[in-house]
């Protein structure tokens, strides 16, 4: 579903990179592609295809987008020394053979023993279990002031979208989403509960997707597009 209405100049300014737009004749449908010599995307599309329209279509994709740029940039792998967020705050990954297995976090620092070869599986585990643990937490809290019910929630590591849900009521998010500050996770919760309610964008659901987040939801959507090829580089590599 293409964004709201929007100027072209508001809608070209959210996008991360340059954009060229080149209308075809023959072309049936939409197509984007990212450049990465170039830095810039790249959009074919059928001729009389609005500039607005077509920008509308890519701003949508933005999720794709972020995990073209994330695969592009270095990847931030989990070794001793490294600094990544974790709800937003820079935490040191500290490696000690001596110290327990499970990690453990310790002011700035999340500390781990054991062998060095498991160091990197380990962290992303404790990682994966910290983000359940929450985020089950805030879905159960949103689906109540929604009026819904779940059936299950899950983190997983999809390689374009931060969430999904199903008609039966199961949520799915990126456990990714503890890297970031606690108001961009919540969006993204919130996003996916009021899908269970509505499954499009229409206005009831961009509707109820702002009374259950609340005050700052732009702010946070922009942050999350700011920060989100980072997260999905980060561990990987």
């Amino acid at each position: 579903m293409w964004s709201s209405a929007r100027s072209e100049a508001a809608l070209e300014a959210a996008l991360p990179l340059p954009i060229v737009i080149k209308p075809l004749r023959n072309a049936r449908r939409l197509r984007l592609r990212f450049d990465e010599a170039a830095g810039r995307l790249k959009l074919t599309c059928p001729w009389r295809t609005s500039r607005r329209a077509a920008l509308a279509w890519v701003v949508d994709q933005r999720e794709w987008i972020e995990a073209q740029l994330a695969r592009g940039a270095p990847a931030e792998p989990f070794v001793p020394g490294a600094i990544i967020p974790i709800e937003g705050k820079d935490v040191h990954l500290v490696w000690n053979p001596a110290a327990p297995r499970i990690p453990v976090m310790a002011g700035s620092a999340l500390r781990c023993g054991g062998p060095d070869t498991g160091f990197a599986r380990r962290i992303q585990t404790f990682l994966k279990r910290r983000a359940l643990e929450v985020i089950a937490v805030e879905v159960a809290a949103y689906a109540e002031k929604a009026g819904v019910k779940t059936t299950s929630v899950s983190v997983g590591d999809a390689a374009s979208r931060w969430g999904s849900c199903s008609s039966r009521g199961s949520i799915r998010l990126s456990w990714r989403l503890i890297l970031a500050p606690p108001n961009v996770r919540r969006f993204v919760v919130a996003h996916e509960v009021a899908h269970l309610v509505h499954l499009d964008h229409s206005a009831h659901f961009k509707a109820l997707e702002a009374r259950l987040y609340g005050t700052g939801l732009a702010q946070a959507k922009a942050e999350l597009r700011r920060i989100g090829p980072r997260l999905r580089r980060i561990g990987r590599g």
